[in-house]
């Protein structure tokens, strides 16, 4: 990875100067597969919603009224799909940055001809602030951020306690968080900021069984066959 400090300024690369905070991730050029353009092209005004500063009507964007639960970082969108699959009775919204991962969700959506998925390409922190309503989620899922796992590098984690509160604010009573990383470090931190925020419950003492609804990717797979550890939280909001 490159140096993230600017040599001129000394700020850390990621330092957004409107909104002065420190973005999670970094936006990479990744290779468009033909598969994923046709999808984008095909698919993406169906299935994609726009970003803009108003909140969402959930039951207009998905033509119904059901829980609605926000995935943030659907990566190349399998378990996503995987969840949307399982749960009909449910609304997805899945925000990814990475346009790669945004065309190969609407691959899946459109192999599966799913109804209940919905998808966003945008920074989640925006999203949440200004498209999600206060108590309007019925959960958010958040599975192997980035675990910035240079020491140095720890402020960009995606779960800090800022975060955490604005995310708690979106969640209605009875819904939940669930995170769950491969990094122990990282699962140690969002154990200690989940737990320390008053609007959320702990479901288990510690760390959770992994719920039955999230399936094991092939990277998580390879990882515990060689020993890895795997982490999964589950907070309810009070």
């Amino acid at each position: 990875m490159a140096d993230t400090e600017s040599p001129d300024s000394g700020r850390p690369l990621f330092y957004d100067p409107t909104e002065h905070r420190i973005k999670s991730f970094v936006t990479r050029a990744g290779r468009l597969s033909d598969a994923q353009a046709r999808a984008i092209a095909t698919l993406g005004p169906q299935f994609c919603l726009p970003y803009n500063k108003t909140p969402l009507d959930f039951d207009a964007a998905f033509g119904r009224h059901a829980p609605t639960i926000l995935e943030i970082g659907t990566g190349m969108g399998e378990t996503t799909a995987h969840i949307a699959q399982r749960m009909p009775e449910k609304n997805f919204i899945g925000v990814e940055v990475h346009t790669p991962g945004i065309g190969s969700l609407l691959k899946l959506i459109g192999e599966r001809e799913l109804t209940n998925l919905r998808v966003m390409q945008h920074d989640a922190f925006e999203i949440i602030t200004h498209m999600i309503a206060p108590a309007s989620l019925a959960g958010v899922h958040i599975y192997f951020p980035d675990p910035w796992h240079k020491a140095r590098h720890n402020k960009r984690r995606l779960i800090q306690t800022p975060f955490i509160q604005l995310l708690a604010s979106r969640i209605a009573a009875g819904g939940y968080l669930h995170c769950a990383t491969d990094w122990e470090n990282y699962a140690e931190q969002m154990l200690e900021v989940l737990g320390a925020e008053p609007a959320l419950k702990n479901t288990a003492e510690g760390f959770a069984p992994q719920p039955d609804y999230r399936p094991l990717t092939k990277f998580e797979n390879r990882g515990l066959k060689l020993g890895h550890g795997v982490w999964d939280l589950v907070f309810t909001k009070r």
